[in-house]
């Protein structure tokens, strides 16, 4: 008996009913896809991308990974972006951390947890350049909870130092990049007020390309 067969009866309920509710919801999907949203967000479980924004298949082009990073030498990280932005046409890259995140919470452990901890080093590299902010909240879980935030602005940044990004803004392409936060005792998204829309939110240090 095939294993797992629970999950292609799944598929099947899940399919027939999408074609009940929409006759044309598939063929829709086959001659490619046009999203506007690219989330780069968490590899948790508990993190259903398009179903907590509500949008369907097709709508949200999605890049996932331990605790939402996105370094600037990662080719998986740029290359996602890079068809993002140039073949699709995105129009809004979301990065999304979660509060409860294993990823944040063992980057502020002296403790090894294996082949991670060479990934998790970018979080502790936030920790390390917010130390003074971080150590001054004496509450653990607030200060895990501002660690989750400052890894979130971080990436973000991250994101728009880029050449694929900062390119995109001297073509004069609409192209922001949003920082949020999803509680997952509560369902909701918190938005970090971090919006970054052009090359002047950008510090002359990770810039390159000039400024008109």
């Amino acid at each position: 008996m095939r294993e797992l067969q629970q999950l292609f009866e799944n598929n099947r309920t899940w399919s027939e009913g999408k074609r009940e509710e929409d006759s044309d919801f598939f063929k829709r999907h086959v001659d490619g896809q046009a999203p506007k949203y690219l989330w780069i967000g968490c590899s948790d479980s508990r993190i259903p991308a398009n179903e907590m924004i509500g949008l369907e298949a097709g709508e949200v082009f999605v890049h996932r990974n331990v605790a939402n990073i996105f370094p600037h030498t990662d080719i998986n990280c740029l290359s996602v972006l890079e068809y993002g932005v140039e073949n699709l046409g995105i129009e809004h890259v979301i990065v999304c951390g979660h509060y409860g995140c294993g990823g944040v919470a063992a980057s502020m452990e002296n403790a090894q947890f294996g082949l991670v901890d060479n990934w998790l080093r970018n979080i502790r590299d936030v920790y390390f350049s917010e130390k003074e902010v971080l150590d001054q909240i004496q509450d653990k879980k607030e200060r895990y909870k501002r660690l989750v935030e400052l890894n979130v602005l971080t990436q973000v940044m991250n994101v728009c130092h880029t050449t694929i990004v900062q390119n995109a803004w001297a073509k004069g392409r609409k192209l922001i990049i949003h920082g949020w936060v999803y509680d997952i005792s509560t369902g909701l998204l918190k938005d970090l007020s971090c919006c970054i829309a052009s090359l002047d939110q950008i510090d002359d240090a990770y810039r390159t390309l000039k400024l008109h």
